[in-house]
């Protein structure tokens, strides 16, 4: 499975059983995590293996293979991202791209960045949750390598951050650009995430979906249906929508609405 083209990004979930791959190379960071199996492959010289749950790292331009460790096969899901976008991501502040020696990772931070970029393969990243995740990938390949740099907190400015908010609450019906925050405040958009997750506890994104989520509440709370209310707030169709509010939430619109006509 092949999620939708996206430029300086690619997700697919593949299974395979017996050989997978011959040995090969990408130009990209390839990053992911074994779903179930044992996901086998040889990298820089030694045999890894990696299991579900499992995170996946390869550096660019290095030579691996694939294979099942065991007869049953194994699935994974993986992202392959262009490294311009990590040095971009990171800024002046790493003096290289980071490296991660251990090409299997027991990193529950990179595996909950990875189960989101890669948990909607049916559609493609919005905008700017494209640039959250391009960023907490790259800090957190950053944090595995700490000889590349290490990102110095940048000092707040709240003008920008207020702009920001603003910016987000006034457009939650639509998809909203990074070059549009850029644009209103000035900053970078790598620059603007990383104040505004400090000033705000979340990022721009995550920020616009809630208050999406929000406003889908209300809505269902005064009886609009649920395709409606997704195009009220935002979403680009019901199911949309319903992964988001699960996600967040922890119960489906549907059961959420049930629940308020019985208080």
């Amino acid at each position: 499975m092949f999620a939708p083209h996206q430029t300086g990004i690619q997700r697919i979930e593949a299974y395979f059983s017996g050989k997978a791959y011959r040995p090969h190379r990408h130009d990209t960071y390839s990053i992911g995590y074994t779903i179930n199996g044992v996901q086998s492959f040889h990298y820089r010289g030694a045999r890894s293996d990696s299991t579900s749950g499992d995170v996946i790292v390869l550096h660019p331009d290095e030579v691996h293979d694939g294979h099942a460790g065991s007869s049953s096969g194994f699935r994974y899901r993986m992202l392959y991202i262009e490294p311009s976008l990590v040095r971009d991501a990171l800024g002046a502040s790493a003096s290289a791209l980071p490296f991660v020696k251990n090409a299997v990772l027991g990193d529950t931070r990179l595996l909950s960045v990875l189960q989101t970029a890669l948990g909607d393969m049916d559609n493609p990243l919005e905008p700017m949750q494209f640039d959250q995740i391009t960023l907490l990938l790259a800090e957190s390949l950053l944090a595995q390598d700490q000889s590349a740099g290490r990102l110095q907190p940048a000092p707040i400015d709240a003008r920008a951050i207020a702009i920001a908010r603003d910016y987000l609450n006034a457009n939650i019906d639509r998809v909203v650009r990074s070059e549009e925050l850029e644009h209103v405040t000035q900053h970078d958009r790598y620059s603007l995430a990383r104040q505004f997750r400090t000033a705000l506890g979340t990022s721009p994104y995550r920020y616009l979906t809630m208050r999406r989520l929000d406003r889908a509440r209300d809505a269902i709370s005064r009886g609009v249906t649920l395709a409606d209310a997704a195009a009220l707030s935002g979403f680009s169709d019901q199911s949309h929508m319903t992964r988001q509010f699960t996600s967040a939430f922890g119960v489906s619109p549907g059961r959420w609405r049930a629940l308020q006509t019985r208080l």
